[in-house]
């Protein structure tokens, strides 16, 4: 199993993110539960990607929104970094 690491301001983005789309909270929990079990389950869509604020992972809520992560196999831990849409994920601002 991998540890989920939840920082303050990820719990305030995903916070923002739940009170905006309550329709996807079970699919988002879903998501939590198979990042931590195995972040390489088909339906999570795990891949890498890099803008200029940010390099590490990508995992697929639904077809529409998404969760950035860093993803750090030896230690077996999954930070989470942003949640939103795909502007909002891969945005190169």
């Amino acid at each position: 199993m991998y540890k989920l690491i939840f920082s303050e301001s990820y719990e305030e983005k995903a916070r923002r993110f739940l009170n905006k789309h309550p329709e996807v909270k079970n699919q988002y929990s879903k998501c939590l539960t198979l990042l931590e079990l195995n972040p390489h389950h088909p339906s999570l869509r795990l891949h890498p990607f890099k803008t200029s604020r940010f390099e590490g992972y990508s995992v697929s809520i639904n077809l529409s929104y998404r969760i950035s992560i860093e993803f750090l196999i030896a230690e077996k831990e999954v930070i989470l970094v942003n949640v939103g849409n795909h502007q909002n994920i891969y945005s190169k601002k």
